[in-house]
């Protein structure tokens, strides 16, 4: 809520004063050692070398490295037909959130340890975890598809990005 609300004063304000806007909406990003999604979750494996997942963790991601954002946002800027739009930036890949996971693990160079835990078990055992992992919410491990379209941006800009690699 709080981003659609910055999402709608920036567009007012471009409106009030005529400027032309595009609000780019990345999907999961990540910058080796500097993301605040996988970076975290690389450090939890490199520590405990397992990581539980709720249910089989079949939620769809589209990672897209920081790099790539960086290119598409050069090119929507530079874009007439990208004008007063909003854009979805998801990578081209769409990876189960378990893929994405054991990707971290291969770019480790550790075994896959992917625990399943049913959604009751996760819901109970997070109240206990809690206080080692205060910036954590119990939601975290519940993975729901998270999936856009990238044909518009691929349209209007020519947005392309690269696959999360195995060696993240």
């Amino acid at each position: 809520m709080i981003l659609a609300e910055a999402e709608r004063r920036i567009v007012a304000a471009c409106e009030q004063r005529p400027v032309g806007w595009t609000i780019l909406r990345p999907t999961l990003i990540y910058a080796e050692g500097r993301d605040t999604n996988l970076t975290p979750l690389s450090r939890l494996i490199r520590r405990f070398g397992f990581m539980p997942l709720v249910g089989g963790a079949p939620g769809l991601r589209q990672p897209v490295q920081a790099e790539d954002l960086a290119i598409g946002a050069i090119a929507a800027a530079a874009s007439q037909v990208a004008v007063n739009k909003f854009c979805s930036l998801p990578a081209a890949e769409i990876l189960s959130y378990r893929e994405m996971i054991g990707r971290v693990f291969d770019a480790l160079h550790l075994p896959r340890r992917l625990i399943s835990v049913p959604p009751w078990l996760w819901r109970a055992g997070f109240g206990l975890a809690k206080p080692l992992f205060p910036d954590s919410n119990v939601a975290m491990g519940i993975r729901k598809d998270m999936t856009f379209d990238a044909t518009p941006a691929v349209r209007d800009f020519g947005l392309g990005s690269k696959a999360l690699p195995s060696d993240f």
